[in-house]
């Protein structure tokens, strides 16, 4: 943020400028450095906030966050200062995490901590990042938890590229499949219809269906439009309630075969982070209500906030994990081996590695079994469209 002041120097001589800083308060400490004891602070709001509308927007792209943290990272551990990092950061982001980076510079040239300023920008640091950020901070070892955050991140974008690469595919099918049945009741249907009607032929019942739903679809359009329309605003608004998002938590893991692909990805990202957390000194209670904020999903954080409450009063992790419905009994039985060798943040990292190969075999598993169905349910539509449309030709033939 940018500041006008009105300042009094050591000489008493009045100094108007402008200085920016996180707060008018670290706007005022920068100040004072360069003996400048500030009367008057008021902001200066730009015409458009170009790094607010980015983030809103989302476009801080989850790859340029984990390129970010790569490069600060290594200019971190060849021991660059960490203004001169964000200096150079700044120039080379794109524009959505250009001014991001430019902002957290601002406020570390006026006195923040890193992970301070990360909080300013909730959209674009997770509080798992913002945490690894000030456990590294407080601990004087920001390269390696860098390091991990990177690795990290970078093992996320490999893991959700292939969740969505094995999505592609069913998406496009189903678009196409939408598309031609809206082609032909708008376009093929209306034509067909107007050929039988010269003959005056008894149709069959597949064929007055189709006609029925083409005359429908065709004259009451804007009746279906509104229909639609009204249904996805009430099943978003029904979505944004408690009620509305405790039961869609509940069903995602239920759905048949994407439901199961969905556990095992929450199960990988759960075991990964926690394995970070935890090897970045953040201790188990703390990593545990972090993760719980991180998951969207209000079942599996009730679940986790209900395992930290158990370990606070002195539960061992192993016995609280094996006591829940949500994760499998794999998960007690390993953190149990981490306990009695004392390496459950590695213990936790080799589980989300299983997680992660049981979520592929999955995503194979859901690709050759999609395939087949689309090809079924193609054949079946193509096949009912066919039988409407040709059978009343020989019902017109046999008239002759």
């Amino acid at each position: 943020m940018k500041y006008r002041y009105t300042a009094k120097d050591s000489s008493g001589r009045t100094i108007r400028g402008t200085v920016e800083g996180g707060s008018p308060k670290v706007a005022a400490e920068a100040l004072k450095r360069d003996q400048l004891f500030p009367i008057n602070f008021s902001e200066i709001k730009p015409f458009v906030d170009f790094s607010a509308i980015f983030e809103i927007w989302g476009k801080v792209k989850y790859n340029d966050l984990a390129n970010f943290t790569r490069q600060l990272s290594t200019m971190i551990t060849a021991g660059l200062p960490l203004t001169d990092a964000l200096n150079l950061l700044k120039a080379q982001s794109p524009p959505g995490l250009s001014g991001v980076v430019g902002s957290l510079l601002t406020d570390i040239q006026g006195g923040l901590s890193l992970s301070s300023s990360m909080t300013r920008h909730p959209s674009v640091f997770s509080k798992v990042y913002v945490a690894l950020v000030k456990a590294g901070e407080a601990a004087g070892v920001m390269e390696n938890v860098l390091n991990r955050l990177a690795d990290n991140s970078e093992k996320t974008r490999e893991f959700t590229s292939k969740v969505k690469g094995a999505m592609v595919y069913p998406a496009i099918i189903l678009m196409g499949m939408v598309g031609v049945m809206f082609l032909m009741m708008w376009l093929v249907i209306p034509k067909i219809t107007d050929l039988y009607a010269d003959f005056n032929a008894e149709l069959p019942l597949a064929t007055r269906a189709i006609m029925w739903l083409s005359d429908a679809f065709t004259t009451y359009w804007w009746l279906w439009g509104s229909l639609l329309f009204l249904g996805m605003y009430g099943l978003r608004a029904f979505m944004a309630t408690e009620t509305g998002i405790r039961k869609w938590d509940t069903l995602k893991y239920r759905i048949p075969i994407t439901g199961e692909l969905t556990r095992q990805v929450m199960l990988t990202e759960l075991s990964r982070t926690l394995s970070l957390l935890i090897g970045s000194g953040i201790s188990v209670i703390d990593a545990l209500n972090i993760v719980a904020d991180a998951l969207g999903n209000v079942m599996v954080e009730k679940d986790v906030r209900r395992i930290a409450r158990q370990v606070e009063k002195g539960f061992p992790i192993s016995i609280a994990f094996s006591e829940s419905e949500i994760f499998p009994p794999v998960m007690g039985q390993m953190i149990a081996v981490g306990e009695e060798t004392g390496k459950i943040d590695e213990v936790l990292f080799k589980l989300s590695k299983y997680f992660e190969l049981e979520s592929e075999q999955k995503i194979k598993g859901l690709t050759t079994a999609i395939e087949p169905l689309i090809l079924i349910v193609l054949a079946i539509g193509v096949g009912f469209l066919m039988y409407a449309v040709v059978m009343p030709i020989y019902s017109i033939t046999n008239q002759f």
